[in-house]
């Protein structure tokens, strides 16, 4: 994966107070809240960054939110923890993603998750991490991420990981 390219009309920019979040409508309710009350809170406090797709009205059509984070040593699967020191580790967390439903079904959902892990590859080459991880919000979010190679956490079936090693390789 070189470059993701959005659909004519469509760009990616940083959250600023002046877009119009509030009308963003996923279908999801905690999707829609965090983008509403938080995102903004959140990046002014430099906890997160959200990224937002505008189509060609400057309306929302889809979100991510990418932070950093750590995970226990032990929470990680064996085969990916073996040879890293026992402590709390540097992970990307992708913390939301979102397609406003009139978007739903076109391939956006898929363009997003590809920016953002693009975002976090690049994050990486100066702010090291063993792994980008998320949590689920359902069944449905749980599918479309496993279908991108993210794999379960050991005792948390919704939360999910990337290796950095299989990112990189994505990349390449």
């Amino acid at each position: 994966m070189t470059g993701v390219r959005f659909p004519e009309g469509f760009q990616l920019e940083r959250l600023r107070r002046e877009h119009s979040r509030r009308r963003f409508q996923s279908g999801e309710g905690k999707v829609d809240e965090w983008l509403a009350t938080l995102a903004l809170q959140h990046q002014t406090k430099h906890l997160s960054v959200t990224k937002l797709l505008l189509d060609e009205n400057r309306e929302v059509a889809g979100y991510y939110t990418l932070a950093t984070g750590q995970v226990d040593f032990g929470e990680l699967p064996g085969q990916m923890a073996k040879g890293l020191p026992r402590r709390r580790l540097p992970v990307a967390v992708l913390a939301w993603l979102g397609v406003a439903t009139s978007y739903q079904g076109r391939g956006l959902g898929q363009l997003l998750l590809a920016q953002a892990l693009r975002d976090c590859w690049e994050a990486g080459r100066t702010f090291a991490f063993v792994a980008v991880i998320l949590d689920c919000i359902n069944d449905a979010a749980k599918a479309f991420y496993r279908h991108w190679d993210f794999e379960e956490v050991p005792g948390h079936p919704y939360r999910l990981f990337l290796s950095a090693k299989k990112l990189d390789a994505m990349m390449s």
